[in-house]
Order: structure tokens, then sequence, then C-alpha cells
């Protein structure tokens, strides 16, 4: 079964949505992570999805302290999966002793693929690979590099996972890139987690077919009520 990760994106400590990762573009919607998370995990999610956009574009752990919040208040019942501002190993231990289960790596994975082994060692780690066009973006989605998705599913044999993001189809309900991720899920050694342009239930329907596909995370959609967590698990459950 494809697990559901339900998406808490945090600035200042709110829970928001950008669109195509444009911080000017912040949408709020909520004042209390705890609770939206707490609300996830009631529902049936057994994974949820945090990211501290703060950290992400300035390195600084704005919201260290809600992120722990959040996975006490879901501990026993769901996994938290965190990223953002995940540079040094410290940061990873200092997650983990937080009850974090996995972390994500994006800009500090593609500078130093060698850091993502030694986090491993550690904890589980995912690979954020989040593009454009199949050009990663980096520092908080605000620079392109040179790098492929493609290129980079090779790199990373130590990462237990691949946060695989359409970076021009998150947060504006747009559709999942399902070629795109039916590939990266052939290429990838770890599991492939779908992330970005999920409106409604059949694009879950439609990601539910993607042969190898490990999660999907969804965040806008929820949050606009176009269906409920409940009813996405559902959907995922009915695999072909």
């Amino acid at each position: 079964m494809i697990e559901l990760y339900p998406a808490i994106d945090l600035r200042s400590g709110r829970v928001v949505r950008l669109r195509h990762g444009d911080y000017a573009t912040e949408t709020v919607y909520g004042d209390d992570p705890v609770a939206v998370a707490t609300a996830f995990a009631d529902a049936g999610a057994g994974w949820i999805h945090v990211v501290d956009l703060d950290a992400a574009r300035s390195g600084e752990a704005v919201n260290r302290a809600v992120v722990t919040a959040v996975a006490a208040a879901v501990a026993g019942r769901a996994r938290v999966q965190t990223g953002g501002g995940v540079r040094s190993l410290d940061d990873a231990r200092a997650l983990a002793d937080a009850g974090i289960a996995r972390v994500v790596m994006g800009s500090a994975a593609l500078a130093e693929p060698a850091l993502v082994d030694r986090v491993a060692a550690v904890m589980p780690v995912a690979v954020g690979l989040d593009h454009r066009d199949g050009r990663l973006a980096v520092h908080g989605w605000t620079e392109l590099s040179a790098t492929t998705v493609a290129q980079a599913l090779e790199r990373f044999a130590a990462a237990e996972a691949f946060v695989v993001t359409a970076i021009e189809r998150d947060g504006v309900l747009a559709g999942p890139d399902v070629d795109g991720l039916t590939e990266a899920a052939l290429l990838a050694p770890g599991r492939v987690i779908a992330s970005g342009g999920v409106a409604g239930l059949d694009d879950i329907g439609a990601l539910a077919g993607v042969p190898g596909l490990h999660g999907v995370i969804t965040g806008t959609a929820l949050y606009e009520g176009r269906f409920s967590v409940g009813a996405a698990i559902a959907m995922l459950g009915r695999r072909p």
C-alpha cells in the first residue's frame, strides 16, 4: 500500500502553503501546527511530512521547537518526516533526539553527497529532489542547479527514500507529474515519495497506479477540503 503523507509547511510557527515555492505567495491555514498534526493522525495518517520553510531558506532552525512538539503530539500513532535546513550531522542528531523518524535533505545533500552517508548512519534519510522541468532547485527553491533528477537518483545509495517535487505544480492544484514520477520510481535505489500538484481524489488514484511508488505528499488539497485524509488513504489502498 502507498503511504499518505499529509503536509505541514511551517513559516514563523504557522501552517502555510506557497505557490510554486514562492515565499511571496504565502497562504496561512492555521496558527496551531500541533492541532493540525493531531487531526491528521486522528484521521488515520501513519506519516506526517513537516517542512521548516524558514530553515530551508536561511539554514536557521527557526521552527525546531514546533517540529519537536508535532512529533511528541503524534508519537505512537504517526511518524514524522521533516525537512528544511537539515544541513549537518548535528541537525540530524537533534531531530533524531526530538523523535523524528526520517529527515529530508535537499541543498546539503546536493552540495555534499557524502553527508547523506554520514547522516544515514544516525537516522533514515530521504533526499529531497525539488525540480523545475527536471533541473534541481536548491536553497529553498530560490536557485537552479545543473543537476537533473535522474542524475541525482544515482548518487545516494544510502538514502532510504527520495521526495520528488515538481515545483511548478506545488501548491497550485495542477495535477501530479505522473510521467516523471513513474520514471523516478523505476530509477531510484530507494523509495520514491511523490510531492506537488495533487488536486483531488482522481490524482490520488492516478498516483496509486505508479509502479513502485512508496508515498504521496499532499497539502493544499487537504486544506482546501478537496478530499479527506481517510478518503485518500482508502484510494491509495486500492492500488492496482
